[in-house]
């Protein structure tokens, strides 16, 4: 069982945590047991951060801030421990608070991710992804980013709505029927709540955290980036109202590309289900895909 005094627990593949390209074509130009005795030779030499290194960063942060720990990240890696030492001195080396590990030699880690409790599950595997997202834990593929956040010690992260925060189902009818069906299927449903997403359970952590703080020096900042406009935002905010959730920071972008506002609102990270809102976006946050919902089967 989680500690109860954790409000939040991520899980992060050793890749995602850092750079490890020039292990990885070890291993696929020359196999295993060169890539053991790279890694070995090196095992004392600092890895350079990955595209998740500044988001796990800043959420440990958060636990000296409080003065508590009340964020937990595991490392779960494809690696064995014999190759994951190199990993951990890493870890050590860069004063990264994370005491907990699953090594899988070679297989999938995310099974893992349920037993130690995991609220969200990054990865640069996109079939570890999906496997987690089919197990209802939030998951996302970090993809490569030329810019890894913002700055500051305060953490911004940006959710896209449909798939990601709520369910598919109003996406679904967008997809299958067009954006008049869609627009009157939500105009009708405006009482009803939305479903929740793989990321529901992740946002709430996030809220639990900024309750810890008081408004005006709370170092997290949520905000939804969605495509929707009027009159489809009304069952988003009565969604979130039904849930007791807030978020900082909403904007409904009538189909408009999210790129500009994703700089704009200076992310640290953004997660969306839609390929090519990532692919956009990846010139100004670093990106979590969500391979999940109707766009994504």
């Amino acid at each position: 069982m989680p500690d109860p005094d954790t409000f939040l627990t991520v899980a992060i593949s050793s890749r995602a945590l850092f750079n490890l390209d020039a292990s990885d074509a070890i291993f696929r130009n020359d196999g295993l047991e060169a890539y053991r005795r790279y890694q070995i030779d090196r095992e004392n030499e600092r890895l350079e951060p990955g595209d998740g290194f500044h988001f796990v960063k800043k959420l440990l942060n958060i636990n000296r801030l409080i003065g508590k720990r009340r964020v937990d990240v595991i490392l779960l890696s494809r690696n064995s421990a014999d190759t994951g030492l190199r990993v951990f001195n890493s870890i050590s080396a860069h004063r990264l608070d994370i005491v907990r590990a699953a090594f899988s030699s070679g297989e999938s880690p995310y099974r893992y991710a349920a037993a130690f409790g995991c609220d969200l599950f990054l990865s640069t595997e996109p079939d570890d992804v999906r496997q987690a997202l089919q197990n209802d834990i939030a998951a996302a593929n970090l993809l490569s980013s030329r810019k890894t956040g913002n700055t500051s010690q305060s953490l911004r992260i940006a959710f896209d709505g449909d798939a990601v925060l709520f369910s598919d189902q109003a996406d679904r009818i967008f997809h299958e029927k067009g954006i008049e069906a869609f627009v009157e299927s939500e105009s009708r449903a405006a009482d009803q709540p939305l479903e929740g997403g793989p990321f529901k359970s992740f946002l709430m952590g996030l809220h639990r955290l900024q309750g810890e703080f008081a408004d005006t020096d709370c170092p997290i900042r949520t905000a939804l980036v969605t495509a929707r406009g009027a009159p489809a935002h009304e069952r988003v905010i009565k969604t979130l109202r039904a849930w007791d959730i807030r978020l900082d920071e909403s904007l409904f972008l009538g189909g408009r590309d999210k790129a500009a506002f994703l700089r704009a609102y200076d992310a640290d990270v953004f997660f969306d289900d839609q390929t090519a809102n990532c692919q956009s976006g990846a010139r100004h946050t670093a990106i979590g895909h969500v391979p999940h919902g109707v766009r994504n089967e």
